[in-house]
């Protein structure tokens, strides 16, 4: 089993560099399927869940080369060929598999998708969107099976805001016949990004960014190429790092404007945040003033930074409380940070916290991907040492996470260890 173990209290100093978004990667790469000559997307991230992609790409017959985060897919020689389980089940973002060989061979089969475990995350608006644009949709033994004659455009209004469902719809409308309409559309950076490729592959999209969505068919997609925008979780994550065990750190590689909700509250706690062009810089924070914190849809305070968040106000002067108004069980971090003394409480979809409290090192689970990257911070800014096991969830979404953070500073290493070590409570 491997896990990383961390040796806190070392001063973080010097420049992180931000990898290509995972959000957007999941569903850049499903995209190209639409295309019908070769698809390059330049610095993708070089993460477990990009590989997945490429392989369940291969296992339908595409051509993939991936090196140093450029991406080049051949979608040519594709088929519609079922995948039911197996790699599918690696990654919530399979589902993004649905849409693109829907649009493009007008039948699907995928498995259920995996991925982290956050409480129920249905995928009835991804449905609600291809069944309206045509599709019967059925779930047999345990996969989700989609069929079409044709795909007609169709007026869809999302009854809840949904990053997912907004982007498999785009996939699925892009070559379908006539007029789409996508109202109480997701707002996202990672939406405007996959329009973007979309657009440039010949599609006609109008509104990527709003709240209503306008997709105009067209009767084939072309190649192109496409750099991916930074992650803009990724670069939450460094920031908030930097205001817990920084002593002085540029964040290279980011977009200022899709982090504001972030900044804000770091401002809010007496962290000085200095935006420049591609960089945030942060220099060592003294006092930290508890918050409360909320979070909502973009550009509210994102969902994926809460856990991260968490730690932070561990060291925060006061009582604190988060709300997660968009995944209620995305609290299994403070059961961990419980073990490295923090003073938490999760009291239904909310958490209490109270700090200033020393971290100290322990012995923990990464249930999930932000969860994992909350305990990374912890463990930086825990006296001794921390062990993180289930690695496996923090390799889903952080690029080269040891290396770069070996580059400012930290002790961290990663290493092999007994499974009969693994906690199991």
């Amino acid at each position: 089993m491997d896990v990383y173990k961390i040796k806190g209290g070392n001063p973080l100093q010097g420049t992180i560099k931000v990898s290509g978004a995972k959000n957007s990667a999941v569903a850049l790469i499903p995209a190209s399927i639409l295309a019908d000559s070769p698809v390059t997307i330049d610095g993708l991230p070089e993460i477990s869940d990009v590989f997945t992609l490429q392989a369940l790409l291969e296992d339908i017959g595409g051509k993939v080369d991936f090196q140093n985060g450029n991406m080049t897919i051949d979608p040519t020689e594709m088929i519609a060929m079922p995948l039911p389980n197996g790699k599918v089940k690696k990654l919530r973002a399979s589902y993004y598999l649905m849409g693109a060989m829907l649009g493009r061979f007008k039948h699907a089969a995928i498995g259920l998708p995996g991925g982290c475990h956050l409480g129920p995350r249905p995928i009835d608006q991804h449905i609600k969107g291809f069944e309206a644009l045509g599709a019967k949709v059925t779930n047999e033994h345990g996969a989700i099976y989609l069929r079409a004659d044709e795909l007609r455009g169709a007026k869809i209004y999302l009854d809840v805001v949904s990053v997912g469902a907004t982007i498999n719809i785009m996939l699925a409308a892009v070559l379908a016949k006539g007029r789409t309409i996508i109202e109480n559309a997701a707002k996202e950076p990672e939406i405007i990004d996959v329009a973007t490729l979309l657009t440039n592959m010949g599609a006609n999209i109008k509104g990527a960014g709003t709240n209503v969505i306008r997709i105009e068919g067209v009767e084939k997609l072309h190649g192109t190429k496409h750099t991916i925008i930074p992650d803009r979780i990724e670069a939450g994550t460094f920031m908030i790092m930097a205001a817990a065990a920084g002593d002085g750190i540029t964040i290279d590689n980011v977009i200022p404007f899709h982090v504001e909700a972030l900044t804000a509250k770091l401002r809010e706690m007496g962290v000085t945040v200095e935006e420049r062009e591609e960089q945030i810089f942060i220099p060592k924070a003294n006092k930290l003033q508890a918050v409360d914190v909320k979070t909502l849809v973009y550009p509210g305070f994102p969902t994926d930074l809460q856990q991260p968040f968490s730690v932070l106000l561990t060291q925060a002067e006061g009582s604190s409380v988060i709300s997660d108004t968009i995944y209620s069980a995305r609290f299994k971090q403070i059961d961990e940070l419980r073990r490295m003394n923090a003073d938490g409480k999760v009291e239904g979809q909310s958490v209490l916290l109270s700090g200033p409290t020393p971290l100290e090192g322990a012995t923990v689970r990464a249930s999930d991907l932000r969860a994992g990257a909350a305990l990374v911070i912890a463990g930086l800014i825990a006296k001794g040492e921390t062990e993180i096991q289930e690695i496996v969830h923090i390799e889903r979404g952080y690029s080269s996470i040891i290396e770069k953070l070996r580059g400012i500073g930290a002790d961290i290493r990663k290493e092999t260890v007994a499974e009969n070590a693994v906690i199991t409570e």
